[in-house]
């Protein structure tokens, strides 16, 4: 129950932050890859942020076995750069570019009812079952 609490915490403050940030207009991702033009920064500056904590926190998690709530820190095992890696990050990039969303934010605006978002969860949705399929069919 606790890890379900901590789960549920923890998404309502990454949700009402995203919300916070601007960052579930689609508009600030246009404006952020709009190099040549009325370029925005201030999602770099979202970025920034969460990375600079993010870092201190996989450092902390790194010597612990335990996370707060309970469960079992499993951080990754390997930081090889391969086919599948740039493949999945050129998809997730032209996503993004195209949708104007990335997972979190689309999530939270499909939540409060844009229907731009809930058609990319739904696509992004489909795209993970199709990738499963092909997965499973290898093995």
């Amino acid at each position: 129950m606790k890890s379900l609490i901590t789960a549920l915490l923890s998404g309502l403050v990454f949700g009402l932050g995203l919300i916070a940030s601007g960052m579930t207009n689609p508009a600030k991702v246009a404006g952020f890859l709009d190099l040549f033009g009325a370029w925005d920064p201030s999602l770099a500056l979202v970025m920034g942020g969460a990375i600079g904590v993010g870092f201190f926190a996989f450092k902390l998690a790194g010597r612990s076995e335990l996370a707060w709530n309970g469960s079992a820190i499993r951080l990754p095992d390997t930081s090889l750069i391969d086919k599948r890696l740039i493949l999945g990050g050129v998809l997730f990039g032209t996503g993004w570019g195209l949708g104007g969303f990335c997972p979190g934010p689309g999530i939270v605006a499909a939540a409060s009812g844009v229907f731009e978002a809930a058609i990319f969860v739904a696509t992004m949705l489909l795209g993970m079952a199709v990738y499963d399929l092909i997965a499973e069919r290898k093995h």
